[in-house]
């Protein structure tokens, strides 16, 4: 049996070892969780809701253990840990809430010349069994997502995490069982992209994938008829316009960039500022940058920590260097050390750049001056990604505009694109995935419709 081994990014010390998953291995789990599902999809909304409250009693029990994991496996501070601790907690609590009001309807089958004067009642039932499999940035949070909703809708689930951050999910399955869901109710299952193709191949109902977009093709392919959820990251802009409150403007680009490093699939990606109002919002993010305490994320006082390993380092560093041999202005920052990647801001960078054309993961406010929103809202509509955009501005036509011609799933009014409320549908078009997060919406997106016709 192949062990993995778990590294600190910041000082490579291993934090823990697990063992591999096999192909038999996610079979015999998938087996397990198919006849788990077979008693478990009878149980009741508040049965459901019952385990989850529990299990998020559990994190809250563990919450500090929690934390470190987290820190230590991922390299995001200490602080953005523990807030993430919290926020699966409500996860968790939120989805067995929505278990308990997902609400079927009835209609006539009478609307039309000749119809039966039938009633149709529409339910929506347990799927079966869900693969899910989580990525390192979120490695907590995000399987709540899955797992929470999952769970609610009367599913059972395999899961499985990053192999650069699996130890957080592996803690929660142990407590699962303490909380006292039932066995191989959910299971975790540890590798890389093997073991991620070997589920999607299994017999699952439902395949529910957090990831980059070449990895979620190849898993959609991979799972033919079985239904998919995939958010598949984003090259996520926001604009600030000349009326905007330019203080509010940016500390949220810097505090949606530079959170995790950058990391995020909704962070800033591209900042693009008005030329209004550009050398004023410049002066405003460089002083900012400069108060950005980046280094040991587990120290108390550090605002940033690494990025995931020495390999995503040096892409970023290498699409820095190459926005500014195409003509970018670095302003602040642009070096790293080993895994840590000073907090940088990049002026006037090209769209047909690297660094903004696809997604970069790591702390960069790449801006992108402007002088027509027109062309903006073109350029965002146009690219492959589509995940949420942020606008800065008091100008309610342009809120109503943009809102309705930028092509995302999220539009973000006088706030960062990397906002997102765990109740609230979350998700992105084109490249950026298919179907919504968000408890509620989840709920009936993990479920079957049926319809009883009499």
């Amino acid at each position: 049996m192949n062990k993995l081994e778990i590294r600190n990014p910041f000082n490579q010390e291993v934090v823990g070892l697990l063992n591999g998953s096999t192909g038999d291995d996610v079979a015999n789990a998938v087996a397990r969780s198919r006849q788990a599902w077979k008693e478990y999809r009878y149980s009741s909304p508040i049965e459901r809701k019952t385990l989850l409250f529990a299990l998020a009693d559990k994190i809250a029990e563990n919450a500090e253990q929690f934390g470190d994991i987290i820190s230590r496996e991922m390299g995001k501070t200490i602080r953005e840990a523990r807030n993430e601790v919290r926020r699966a907690q409500n996860t968790l609590r939120l989805s067995g809430e929505a278990g308990t009001v997902l609400h079927g309807e009835t209609m006539s089958t009478a609307v039309a010349s000749g119809s039966p004067n039938k009633l149709a009642t529409i339910t929506y039932e347990s799927a079966g069994v869900l693969g899910a499999i989580t990525p390192f940035n979120y490695p907590l949070n995000l399987l709540c997502h899955k797992l929470g909703p999952a769970l609610a809708a009367g599913n059972t689930i395999v899961a499985k995490p990053s192999p650069k951050a699996p130890l957080a999910a592996q803690l929660l399955a142990d407590l699962a069982l303490e909380a006292g869901i039932p066995g191989n109710v959910f299971q975790v299952v540890h590798g890389g992209a093997d073991v991620a193709m070997a589920l999607a191949g299994s017999t699952i109902d439902l395949l529910s994938f957090t990831g980059g977009p070449a990895a979620g093709l190849a898993l959609k392919h991979r799972a033919g008829l079985v239904r998919c959820l995939m958010e598949l990251g984003g090259n996520d802009p926001l604009i600030v316009m000349p009326d905007a409150d330019l203080e509010r403007a940016a500390d949220v680009a810097i505090g949606h960039r530079f959170e995790i490093a950058g990391q995020s699939c909704a962070a800033v990606k591209k900042l693009y500022l008005h030329n209004d109002i550009r050398s004023r919002m410049l002066e405003l993010l460089e002083a900012r940058i400069k108060n950005v305490r980046f280094g040991n994320p587990q120290a108390e006082d550090t605002d940033m920590g690494t990025v995931i390993d020495e390999l995503a380092a040096a892409e970023v560093e290498r699409r820095v260097k190459f926005a500014i041999e195409d003509g970018a202005k670095l302003v602040i920052g642009g070096t790293r050390v080993g895994t840590l990647f000073a907090p940088t801001l990049l002026d006037d960078v090209k769209g047909t750049t690297d660094l903004v054309a696809t997604e970069t993961f790591g702390p960069i406010l790449a801006v992108r001056p402007f002088d027509s929103v027109d062309d903006v809202i073109t350029e965002v509509s146009e690219s492959e990604f589509g995940l949420q955009a942020g606008i800065f501005t008091n100008d309610h036509s342009l809120i109503r505009r943009a809102s309705r011609e930028l092509r995302v799933g999220g539009v973000m009014v006088n706030e960062g694109p990397d906002f997102r409320a765990e109740n609230v549908p979350f998700g992105g078009i084109k490249s950026s995935g298919l179907g919504r997060e968000g408890v509620h919406m989840t709920l009936r997106e993990m479920s079957e419709t049926k319809v009883v016709i009499d």
